[in-house]
């Protein structure tokens, strides 16, 4: 199950290279929609020889509040966040979304405050996205799962375009024992979730949504993975509406081998 720590107190980065201690930073649409997606990040990430904690008091990275212009609340949360997270070798977030906003927004937020912009500073070099982590940093190529069917993958823009996170997912899925990979043409486009874009513009991504579902079905694919649950609510809540046949699920999910464990995503259990 997923362990629960206080906030550690500072200590010397990586100082224990082959047993480092890992924060999972949950993010909240994990936490209210999708609870196995944290708990197959915790089973990935002790398979890569970690220790992985779920510091408590965790909430909601600033995100919401950061879209809509609200640079104040977002700046409040962003130190509470980083106050949270310091003490840790790395901090991994299963979402490109919530990592950029650690990772890249936190920075530029707080440039101008003297305590707090070299804080920022040290949280982004230690802040990883799930996918990435497990590849570029812990050098994880293959994992024990399987899986008998074709899935398709869609890039989420902000792992994508801020993290850089694209050939990483990929290579572990080419491991999954009986999984055959469709490209999904247009993979590297939005959506059309966006965060607040959503709301603000409905009919614009409700066209893009539709494009992208009408994309996945076309692949043959049975299901549809990606590594953000914004994108995932979105494309699954489409893909119902549609009647369509393909499951969506978290990326993680397949690589955790826990497929079988929970229904997919918009699916009654």
């Amino acid at each position: 199950m997923l362990r629960r720590a206080s906030p550690p107190q500072p200590r010397p980065f990586m100082s224990s290279p082959d047993t480092p201690r890992v924060a999972l930073f949950v993010t909240c649409l994990v936490d209210l929609y999708r609870p196995v997606v944290g708990f197959a990040a915790v089973r990935l990430l002790e398979a890569a020889g970690c220790r992985v904690e779920v510091p408590e008091g965790q909430t909601c990275c600033g995100q919401p509040a950061y879209n809509s212009g609200d640079r104040a609340t977002a700046a409040d949360i962003a130190r509470r966040t980083i106050a949270l997270l310091e003490g840790y070798d790395h901090v991994v977030v299963p979402s490109g979304s919530c990592g950029g906003m650690i990772g890249h927004h936190y920075p530029e937020l707080l440039a101008d405050d003297p305590e707090w912009a070299p804080r920022a500073l040290a949280l982004k070099h230690r802040t990883w996205e799930l996918m990435q982590f497990l590849v570029d940093v812990r050098g994880m190529d293959r994992v024990d799962a399987r899986l008998a069917g074709t899935v398709t993958y869609h890039d989420s823009c902000s792992g994508l375009r801020e993290l850089g996170v694209k050939a990483q997912p990929r290579r572990l899925l080419a491991s999954v024992a009986g999984l055959r990979l469709a490209e999904l043409p247009g993979a590297e486009v939005c959506c059309g979730f966006g965060g607040t874009f959503c709301v603000k513009y409905p009919e614009i991504s409700d066209k893009m949504v539709t494009d992208k579902a009408a994309e996945v079905e076309a692949t043959g694919a049975d299901l549809l993975l990606a590594g953000d649950m914004g994108c995932l609510l979105n494309m699954a809540g489409k893909l119902s509406r549609r009647g369509s046949g393909v499951a969506v699920r978290h990326v993680a999910e397949v690589l955790a081998g826990v497929v079988d464990e929970t229904p997919p995503i918009g699916r009654p259990s």
